[in-house]
């Protein structure tokens, strides 16, 4: 095999099985064992892949409220209202974004009260001038990555 699109291959394949041994990436890869550990040291090395978690369902903790915060906040506050909440143990994405809202933050909450706590509490700093926040009714789609286009041989 050639080492074309190897690491795009790599890369798929540990989106189908992050937990895939070395050994089962080489054989599926048809490569040896000694270059997927080099390849994925250097994936790793580069920030490609950033770590190996696992996919979790908070609606099976119980955490069944998901919302979503917009925010608009004074310029120069911002990178510190997205830290604020970047350490909001519930707060799993938070974005900067361009358009009518400066701040776009995903969180998960146990239940309406919970989530109503801790966006009064966000809502208390000055620098937030303005505030929307949508319940999500149904997620059709969550966590979702796609795998890397691998041209073809």
């Amino acid at each position: 095999m050639t080492y074309e699109n190897l690491d795009a291959k790599l890369v798929n394949a540990l989106l189908g099985d992050g937990r895939a041994s070395l050994r089962s990436l080489a054989e599926e890869l048809d490569v040896s064992v000694t270059t997927v550990s080099n390849h994925l040291s250097d994936l790793e090395e580069d920030g490609v892949i950033e770590g190996y978690t696992p996919k979790v369902n908070y609606g099976k903790l119980d955490y069944d409220v998901t919302a979503i915060l917009q925010l608009k906040v004074e310029g120069n506050a911002l990178p510190d209202i997205t830290e604020r909440l970047e350490q909001e143990k519930q707060m799993i994405s938070v974005y900067e974004v361009t358009g009518g809202y400066d701040i776009i933050a995903i969180g998960k909450f146990e239940d309406t009260d919970g989530m109503n706590e801790q966006i009064k509490t966000l809502l208390t700093d000055p620098d937030i001038r303005e505030s929307n926040t949508s319940v999500v009714l149904n997620a059709t789609s969550e966590n979702d990555q796609f795998e890397l286009d691998v041209d073809r041989e």
